[in-house]
């Protein structure tokens, strides 16, 4: 299969491969993701085949604005509505209440469906072009750093997909928060670019799954994305060194060995010379970090690196998002300073 590249403007015909069962690249404001027709469990399927996913790892279903959420779901609460409102479209999946027209494929078997509206304007118009909605993980192969760029994705999904939009570079750069709306109180079950401080704005009480900071265990279920298995992994193992951030880059400096690369924060570059090394931003610049984690996380896949180090980020805000990233590429590998 040969993937076609398309810009922008060829809207039309990438719906076109939404509607006929294909798979397309699609940019989002979060990561790049490869879509199918949410409806169509054939096609979905090879969502699976092409990235290499477990079967019991839900989708979730993206929809151009919130008065589709009833074609889908049922029992819609207040607090989906009130969410919307203030985060849609942008980077917000709310776990509802699932219609039977969604397919098993999507939802790994589970009465819930993760819904999201996003807020790149070529992606939504993709959606109101295909008149569908659209699941789509992120476009990489299962367990790999998710793809920021087309050729991110491409790096991974090269042949094996019907096409690709190129939006453009990713302005947020993790994947969308998770929360789940069928328990109370509410509970947050993937942090991302919607912080835990706006939830509880909105909604008040937050509860956050605990599989948010640890691994999930063989015997648990996951309810969303991205919750059970190692995740954001480059070939090399990582390890974060969480801490005040002098502390952590010392702590790192005084462990290097040869064949050891470095991801740390952009005022510690001196300290790693003569390292492969990737910034990730001032330590104060949590939007920046989302934005260049996972580039950090694929830079070491084309170098001989042995292991990894990594400078642990603030685990509030945003930053909770990218924390969380890391942990799960280190298989939370974590050391305290």
């Amino acid at each position: 299969m040969k993937t076609k590249h398309f810009i922008e403007l060829e809207v039309e015909q990438a719906a076109q491969i939404l509607r006929q069962g294909g798979l397309l690249g699609i940019p989002t404001e979060t990561v790049y993701g490869l879509g199918a027709n949410g409806l169509d469990a054939a096609a979905v399927a090879h969502i699976f085949e092409a990235k290499g996913r477990p079967q019991d790892n839900p989708l979730i279903l993206h929809i151009p604005d919130a008065s589709w959420l009833e074609r889908y779901c049922q029992n819609i609460p207040p607090a989906a509505y009130a969410l919307a409102q203030r985060f849609w479209p942008g980077p917000l999946t709310m776990i509802l209440e699932r219609r039977a027209v969604v397919p098993d494929a999507v939802t790994a078997g589970l009465d819930t469906v993760g819904m999201r509206c996003p807020a790149h304007p070529v992606c939504r118009a993709i959606l109101q072009a295909a008149g569908v909605p659209v699941a789509a993980p992120s476009g990489n192969t299962s367990g790999r750093p998710s793809p920021t760029s087309a050729a991110d994705m491409l790096e991974d999904m090269e042949g094996k997909i019907d096409g690709i939009v190129d939006g453009g570079p990713c302005q947020v750069g993790v994947e969308s928060t998770i929360i789940d709306l069928t328990v109370q109180p509410p509970r947050l079950l993937r942090p991302g670019g919607v912080t835990l401080e706006e939830l509880r704005d909105v909604l008040g009480e937050v509860a956050v799954d605990a599989v948010v900071t640890r691994l999930m265990g063989a015997g648990e279920h996951p309810r969303a994305p991205g919750m059970k298995y190692r995740h954001y992994a480059p070939k090399a193992p990582v390890t974060v060194v969480q801490g005040a951030p002098a502390e952590s880059a010392r702590y790192i400096q005084a462990h290097l060995a040869e064949g050891d690369g470095v991801i740390c924060f952009a005022e510690f570059l001196p300290l790693f010379a003569g390292y492969p090394v990737e910034s990730i931003g001032p330590a104060a610049d949590q939007a920046e970090q989302a934005r260049r984690v996972f580039d950090a996380l694929r830079y070491f896949d084309n170098t001989a690196v042995k292991r990894i180090w990594a400078q642990g980020p603030d685990p509030t805000g945003i930053g909770l998002a990218v924390s969380n990233r890391l942990n799960k590429a280190a298989g939370f590998q974590i050391i305290e300073v």
